[in-house]
């Protein structure tokens, strides 16, 4: 029998929180955890690629006057508190990453109170119908002002947050069991890039964006952590019991709203410890992966409906494909959110910093072309989470272990009581396989300093060195680990070997099997033009330098999709790049 989450009685609520409140505590001596932005200035590629999107953020598009236009209505149409929440949290998220101060964002805040509607929220006060679209706009609005809260501990924000829970989440309590999820009530097969309004039915306004109610669970379950209230937890439990109720490929769910439900659920179950919850996440993670990615690791926008890609959805699979890893140590989450990262984020980022749709290259074609030069309503502001949590993401802590999970080039500060340890680390990777950290003060003379450097599936003969000398280290779980009596002026090196190699397609279900895909390393290679090339079976890839490979013994040019905002991937050029390929028969 299906397990319904919610739970009904007082008694049972207080005993399950009572209990995954031991659980959360038990854990927390060994809990991975990211590092704070106070610990990290990153540079590199990565901090190129923030620094553009702020800059972008704070263009004439995003000025509070346009974010904000006019009282008591939302400049997101159809979608009320959807682009004031998304510009909130990238600028909140953006700021904190870069360290830099943003233009606008105070500003913003402050309009806040002269915009909302007199229950302290945005768009129309409904009285007999509940509008998805309002309650998924708000979900981003939450995001954006607990941020924001958490980050400044501005009381008054705090007050806008419990006004949006108490007059507009906590009086649809009892109304989403009743959100429709069959898929005869919805009308099939419509949408446009920007969702609209479909159909009534049962009380419910819904969008062609279909499922986007539980973006409105991501906001709500992280102001419960803000703002707690055992009405507002049951509210939760209501959303995810129906949530898990929901056939999200037979009803065709957009992947956004599912990734960002998903998200919202794990951001649960950090608070309560319900291994369910996470059981239940990782089966639908796995539905994603498996029949709604693109060769390139970006999304069908629908399940099922294979027609552009969207940024927002890219983002919310790396932040869950990590996240799925941090609670379950699954190596296999990193391999993905890597490949998420360089392949999907590295390629729909634009020459502007924002962020732009794709085709979905596998189910119809076998090359990646641009679909939209960029979505500003929604995907520029949700590549800030996506970058801001790169960096974030970059290194984590467990105990007294610094686990290093990704390779970007930065400062990183590590603190312990009175133990200070600053470090560089300077990389090309997934250019070479070679990490230096160079060890810059310690507040002692010597220190011991324990490291875990991930080995990603596609690297070969992983080794640590330090002061060029070789040291002791122990693989588990597909990390090389050590314990280093350092001091100031140290170097580490951590290096591997990157190779070519030819893979199958990443989703069987829609792509033509016989298809194959190349890579260096991490990177999917691709060759640039519109005449399909195949091949040659027996091939050797040679590389000539970070953007050029070459087929032995061809004129066959190769290049990975990643690429550092080139002015080129845009509409107007017709750029394409093949990444399918098929393997001739035999040699010429």
């Amino acid at each position: 029998m299906k397990r319904r989450y919610l739970l009904y009685s007082n008694i049972s609520l207080f005993l399950l929180f009572f209990i995954q409140s031991s659980a959360v505590f038990a854990q927390s001596r060994t809990l991975l955890q990211p590092v704070r932005y106070d610990q990290i200035g990153i540079s590199g590629e990565l901090g190129q690629r923030i620094q553009r999107n702020f800059d972008r953020l704070e263009t004439d598009v995003y000025y509070p006057e346009n974010v904000f236009p006019e009282r008591h209505h939302s400049s997101s149409e159809g979608w009320p508190g959807d682009k004031e929440g998304r510009t909130i949290l990238g600028l909140v998220l953006d700021a904190q990453a870069t360290h830099r101060t943003s233009l606008y964002l105070d500003e913003m805040i402050k309009l806040i109170p002269q915009k909302m509607n007199k229950k302290g929220y945005l768009g129309p006060i409904e009285e007999n119908l509940i509008d998805e679209q309002q309650l998924s706009g708000h979900g981003w609005l939450l995001r954006g002002l607990c941020e924001y809260y958490l980050w400044k501990k501005d009381p008054q924000v705090k007050t806008y947050i419990e006004n949006i829970v108490t007059n507009l989440a906590l009086p649809t309590k009892g109304f989403h069991f009743k959100y429709p999820i069959d898929p005869k009530d919805r009308v099939k097969d419509v949408g446009a890039m920007s969702g609209s309004a479909a159909n009534v039915i049962n009380g419910w306004r819904l969008s062609t964006d279909v499922g986007c109610d539980f973006i409105f669970m991501d906001g709500l379950v992280q102001a419960y952590s803000i703002v707690p209230s055992e009405t507002l937890k049951e509210l939760i439990q209501e959303m995810i019991s129906r949530f898990l109720e929901m056939d999200i490929v037979k009803i065709k769910a957009q992947t956004h709203a599912t990734l960002t439900g998903l998200r919202a659920i794990v951001r649960f179950y950090e608070m309560t410890g319900d291994r369910y919850l996470l059981d239940e996440v990782e089966k639908r993670y796995l539905l994603y992966r498996n029949l709604a990615i693109t060769e390139n690791y970006e999304n069908f926008n629908w399940f099922e409906r294979p027609e552009w890609t969207e940024p927002c959805a890219i983002v919310d699979s790396y932040l869950l494909a990590t996240q799925l890893w941090q609670h379950t140590e699954k190596t296999s989450y990193l391999n993905d959110a890597q490949l998420i990262y360089y392949n999907a984020l590295g390629h729909t980022q634009r020459v502007n910093g924002g962020f732009g749709c794709d085709n979905c290259p596998g189910p119809s074609t076998g090359f990646l072309q641009v679909q939209a030069d960029e979505a500003f309503w929604c995907c520029t502001m949700r590549g800030a989470e996506g970058l801001s949590k790169a960096v974030q993401y970059s290194c984590f802590t467990q105990g007294d272990t610094i686990a290093f999970t990704s390779f970007n080039s930065g400062l990183f500060r590590f603190n312990k009581g009175d133990k200070i340890c600053n470090l560089t680390m300077e990389t090309n990777y997934p250019y070479n396989g070679k990490v230096t950290l160079r060890v810059d003060s310690l507040n002692e003379k010597s220190g011991t300093i324990n490291l875990k450097f991930f080995i990603p599936e596609w690297s070969k003969k992983p080794n640590i060195f330090c002061n060029g000398k070789q040291c002791k280290f122990q693989i588990n779980n597909e990390f090389i680990a050590t314990t280093l009596h350092i001091k100031s002026g140290d170097r580490i090196e951590y290096v591997f070997a990157l190779d070519t190699h030819n893979e199958k397609v990443a989703n069987s279900t829609h792509t033509n099997n016989s298809y194959e895909r190349l890579f260096y390393g991490p990177l999917l290679l691709g060759h640039e033009g519109s005449q399909e090339i195949t091949i040659p079976a027996g091939f050797h890839i040679i590389r000539n330098n970070d953007r050029d490979f070459q087929i032995e013994g061809t004129t066959i040019h190769l290049s990975p999709v990643n690429h550092l905002m080139d002015s080129k991937v845009c509409q107007r050029s017709h750029y394409q790049k093949q990444v399918l390929f098929n393997i001739r028969a035999s040699k010429i």
